[in-house]
């Protein structure tokens, strides 16, 4: 189908009145952002998306900051009947030239959009595990670790926000207030005496749900924190692993969890991505970094 440039109207930031046209859009690809995954990432950063004289979207970027140091970009979508005309370049750029021409910027890239970035100064430096689960296999051979976890209270926002900064790489404290809200569940794991040392969240999805960030000590308390998740979900699972984690993986797998896809992790502006803990067993999701 071929679509005249005339039919595009100017570049434009998208807001909440365009989430159902942003939802199309995901649709039209196969993808699953539905309001409240939108919501949260408006509450967090920007959307920009190119719009028909009709007003339909078609395209869309997000970018998130952390920080004034670091950004992540996602939900770079294209309609199919749009594409070869630039558009996933032109509002990529948009999302980068709204932070400093400093700011480190990260994205996991689709194996069609990875030559794109590579062309507009994005590197490969590392990459996340995939796995999604039809039927969880509860495991409980971590129930006698010597931690508690429960559900997560108000007074517990900034120990959580100092782990996660800390296994992450950057404090996120907006994104990480409005990932809470959009939580089915979220969890804290605390230490005998009383410290919080690890969280973890839940999200439902149109066809996941979604388990991530997860932060813990070690394999074990991660592996226990999934399970206080995952158990008595009816329903299919997803969890995004980054490298370094093959304990964790070995366990997960034997809960039910099948990888499906190794997409790469790719940034500007840096030779490296920002120091971690290694305690984060689990990201938000592939737009959060």
């Amino acid at each position: 189908m071929s679509v005249s440039e005339r039919t595009i109207t100017n570049l434009v930031r998208l807001e909440e009145w365009d989430i159902p046209g942003l939802i199309a859009l995901s649709v039209s690809i196969g993808w699953d952002y539905d309001k409240d995954e939108i919501n949260t990432v408006m509450s967090s950063g920007k959307v920009y998306g190119h719009k028909t004289k009709e007003g339909k979207i078609v395209s869309s970027a997000a970018i998130i900051p952390y920080g004034s140091s670091l950004a992540s970009i996602g939900m770079v979508i294209v309609h199919q009947d749009y594409r070869g005309k630039g558009l996933g370049r032109k509002v990529t750029q948009k999302c980068l030239d709204s932070v400093s021409g400093d700011t480190m910027v990260m994205l996991i890239a689709t194996d069609e959009g990875k030559s794109m970035y590579e062309s507009m100064g994005f590197s490969s430096k590392d990459s996340v595990h995939k796995y999604l689960c039809d039927n969880y296999l509860s495991m409980k051979s971590n129930d006698a670790l010597n931690v508690e976890i429960i559900s997560m209270r108000k007074e517990d926002l900034s120990q959580v926000v100092k782990i996660d900064k800390d296994a992450f790489g950057e404090e996120r404290r907006t994104f990480l207030i409005n990932r809470i809200n959009q939580a089915k569940e979220s969890l804290v794991i605390k230490s005998p005496d009383g410290n919080i040392i690890g969280y973890g969240l839940s999200i439902l999805g149109p066809i996941n749900l979604i388990l991530g960030p997860i932060v813990a000590p070690d394999h074990h308390t991660a592996s226990l924190l999934i399970d206080k998740l995952a158990n008595n979900h009816q329903g299919k699972l997803r969890i995004d692993i980054p490298l370094g984690n093959e304990d964790f993986i070995f366990h997960i797998k034997k809960c039910g969890f099948v990888k499906v896809s190794q997409p790469p992790i790719m940034i500007k502006n840096s030779k490296q991505l920002p120091q971690r803990n290694k305690a984060l067993y689990g990201i938000a999701a592939q737009i959060s970094g």
